[in-house]
């Protein structure tokens, strides 16, 4: 072999060693051979959107999280269920980084470790949450609560010259639909239910293009229409987003899980996952009947 095709080898060989050792918020880890990541791009192609392993945060000696392992795949719609103080909200502050744990790893696909972001760059990276309580402008119209809710330039003089485009309208119009709010459109929030409020809240939640999902007891509260019409919107979204739906009424985890045979509910209990499986094995879980179902 000439020293030129030595040479030529040896550049070839440490090109592919560094292209096999790419890494962004990867906490080190090794890349895809074949795929360049991009630091700060989500990257799913393992198949997880969210990767908790071994999360524990203790508040004045008690565990709010006992080592908490989870793992969600991107577009699968996950049930949590759990008894008062299992850690459910407690997790979703990890998440979202409005509590730092004091072990473990939070990775946001392969790459991003959330562990390393603030709450909003954890926002602004495409991960969106719900609280119990809606939070929405109640003096505004629901049209003006969703055009508020759009990706967009938010300084002082973009704000007074932005104006919408056919395609924000278009999509405004669309989201209205998907949320059952079409022909409430330029009523006042305040006026609204309380379900329409809870929609209205997930729909500015929807216009801001979250991959992930974050629902806290979306349904309490709720009428048992309401509460069914928010079952078709959550399974509506299953597969173009990612959702984890934290709550404590069964029926609609039911209507969440129905048909799904394969379909995840994961139960936690004192701040560690207690049970995981299909709603059916949950339910005959001697663990979990004890503990959160009841006899």
């Amino acid at each position: 072999m000439t020293p030129e095709l030595m040479e030529a080898g040896a550049r070839i060989r440490e090109e592919a060693a560094k292209r096999q050792t790419t890494t962004g918020l990867s906490g080190g880890r090794a890349a895809s051979y074949s795929r360049v990541v991009v630091p700060g791009e989500l990257d799913v192609a393992h198949g997880a959107i969210l990767y908790l392993d071994d999360i524990t945060v203790s508040f004045d000696g008690f565990k709010a999280l006992n080592a908490l392992s989870l793992n969600i795949s991107a577009g699968e719609l996950r049930c949590i269920i759990g008894p008062n103080g299992a850690g459910k909200t407690t997790m979703m502050d990890v998440i979202t980084g409005k509590t730092r744990p004091d072990a473990g790893k939070a990775f946001f696909g392969s790459t991003i470790d959330l562990l390393r972001l603030r709450e909003n760059q954890i926002a602004s990276i495409g991960i969106g949450r719900k609280f119990q309580k809606p939070t929405v402008f109640e003096q505004l119209s629901v049209f003006e609560n969703l055009e508020l809710a759009l990706k967009a330039d938010r300084g002082v003089k973009a704000s007074m010259l932005f104006r919408l485009d056919s395609e924000q309208l278009d999509r405004i119009g669309a989201m209205l639909n998907l949320i059952h709010l079409k022909a409430d459109a330029q009523r006042t929030a305040g006026l609204l239910s309380h379900g329409q409020k809870q929609w209205l809240e997930i729909g500015m939640l929807l216009m801001q293009d979250p991959k992930l999902l974050l629902l806290d007891e979306p349904v309490a509260g709720m009428t048992d229409e309401e509460t069914e019409r928010t079952a078709e919107l959550f399974l509506s979204l299953e597969g173009s987003h990612s959702l984890v739906v934290v709550e404590h009424d069964m029926k609609f985890i039911g209507e969440l899980t129905q048909g799904k045979a394969t379909k995840k509910v994961t139960v936690l209990h004192e701040g560690s996952v207690l049970a995981e499986g299909t709603l059916a094995e949950c339910q005959a879980n001697e663990k979990v009947v004890e503990v959160y179902l009841g006899r």
